[in-house]
């Protein structure tokens, strides 16, 4: 097949498995755009997750919103997110690849159009929604592309690009969203977080068009929609009450739409068992292979500790330290930069050494995690940013080179007639353990604080989770026992 570079017409590839992308998986300049375009799109979504974070107090004033319509510009955007990724991801196997990310990116430009000209609190809440569910579209289809697009250590290479633009994302959203939010540019206060997506998307669009070969099954079943439904219905029944629960004090009917949910659950299963011929939505084959099981358990584990850990770690440092919020912000950035050292790392290594790289990332965290434990324990009320900066930096070294690679052994023998499908999965692994960590943060915490701002309460109440999340990493280690100890004669 032609590159894409040299042809103006989208090209539409139906690949056998296991079989590399045409046009990508040599590293020309069309390989490379197309690589930008995806890792730009990734980088949008993870911004947006964060950016608004900064800009809430702006928006509260600007709007008159209180508290609960506050949590619902993080949840009303997070919620379609969790909801939406697996019935996303078999989509792009189903009906291509590409085409369905343009779909993602267009509902996402849109919506943010939306948010940047919302003039109530209503419209700007149901835009957020919305960009929720360009999300949900959008990104299998980055994870389920790279995979099908690239082999051997350029695959490696790229999982480690992607895990990269992870971590600076996490750095970039709540500093942009503070410096566009304090620029007040053309007056417009908070607005231009939101509208600085609409030139990005078109962006995408155009070059995702061009540069981005097709990719999709053989054969485009009818969609499986009793299955799509039912998903989402679970997904909704067990997220939401995780996410909300903590806020009122876990009333009865969290836990009566938790049991509704696991009820859904496993009717789901067995339609998808009865549906296995027939494009079903989970190809259940998928859970057989070891590595995308192992590695999609640690994922969950993953976003488990990460919801309970930066949940907690901002309020002790504001509570426990009596850190400013900008001073509480810069803890974040130099947790961030160490992600981005160790993703990086994680990026030049090209999956040389398998499961060891995020094995070591995970138990260097882990050490990081206890020699922080015994500083915050040793009685240092006056802990300062500097003194905090090595456990800290190297937390996030660790972290950092746990996300790319995990995430290519764990879809390394997928099907590529099932990359969508297998990358909604294990993208909802991460939002389900945020949602659990978030959660969790109700009895590890809360329970101890009782909401109070008392430092010393707070700082014994952190030094509780970080023991969790240490045990938590121990387990995302040895779940990694079943990603491939070896990456030659991999899957392509």
């Amino acid at each position: 097949m032609p590159s894409p570079a040299l042809d103006n017409e989208p090209q539409h590839t139906t690949l056998p498995p296991n079989h590399p992308t045409p046009g990508l998986s040599k590293m020309g300049l069309a390989a490379w755009i197309a690589l930008l375009v995806l890792l730009g799109a990734e980088l949008m979504d993870m911004i947006d997750q964060s950016v608004v974070l900064t800009a809430l107090p702006a928006i509260q004033e600007s709007t008159g919103a209180g508290p609960d319509a506050v949590q619902w510009l993080t949840t009303g955007y997070s919620l379609p997110i969790a909801v939406g990724l697996i019935t996303g991801g078999r989509l792009g196997d189903l009906y291509g690849r590409r085409r369905i990310l343009l779909i993602g990116t267009a509902v996402f430009t849109t919506a943010s159009l939306l948010c940047g000209l919302a003039a109530g609190l209503g419209v700007l809440i149901g835009a957020r929604a919305l960009q929720g569910v360009g999300v949900a579209i959008m990104i299998p289809q980055i994870l389920a592309t790279l995979h099908v697009a690239f082999d051997g250590q350029k695959r490696s290479k790229v999982f480690g690009l992607y895990g990269a633009i992870m971590s600076l994302a996490n750095v970039l959203g709540p500093v942009m969203g503070g410096l566009l939010t304090e620029a007040d540019l053309f007056g417009l206060s908070w607005r231009p977080i939101f509208l600085v997506n609409v030139p990005v998307g078109l962006a995408v669009l155009l070059l995702g068009r061009r540069f981005i070969p097709e990719s999709s099954v053989k054969k485009a079943d009818r969609p499986d929609l009793t299955g799509m439904l039912l998903s989402a219905l679970a997904v909704v029944l067990i997220v939401f009450p995780l996410s909300e629960g903590h806020l009122h004090h876990w009333p009865l009917w969290c836990f009566v739409m938790l049991a509704a949910g696991l009820l859904v659950l496993g009717v789901f299963l067995r339609h998808q068992q009865r549906k296995q011929d027939k494009a079903p939505l989970v190809p259940l084959s998928l859970f057989r292979g070891r590595q995308f099981s192992g590695g999609t358990a640690a994922q969950l584990v993953h976003g488990l500790l990460c919801g309970l850990f930066f949940m907690t770690w901002t309020l002790y440092l504001q509570h426990g330290l009596g850190m400013s919020p900008f001073h509480a912000a810069m803890a974040f950035v130099l947790l961030s930069l160490g992600e981005l050292a160790g993703a990086t790392l994680a990026a030049k290594s090209g999956g040389r050494f398998a499961r060891r790289l995020p094995q070591a990332g995970a138990l260097i965290a882990a050490a990081s995690m206890a020699a922080y434990g015994l500083q915050a324990a040793g009685g240092q009320a006056d802990l300062t940013l500097l003194a905090l900066t090595a456990p800290v930096v190297l937390i996030g070294f660790g972290l950092g080179m746990v996300s790319g690679p995990l995430a290519d052994l764990s879809l390394a023998r997928v099907r590529h007639e099932d990359a969508g499908a297998a990358s909604g999965l294990f993208n909802t692994a991460i939002h389900l353990g945020i949602a659990l960590g978030t959660a969790l943060t109700a009895l590890v915490f809360f329970t101890t604080t009782g909401g109070s701002p008392d430092a010393g309460v707070n700082r014994d109440a952190f030094i509780t989770v970080l023991w969790w999340v240490g045990s938590l990493l121990a387990l995302m280690w040895a779940l990694m026992f079943f990603l491939p100890k070896r990456t030659k004669n991999r899957a392509g």
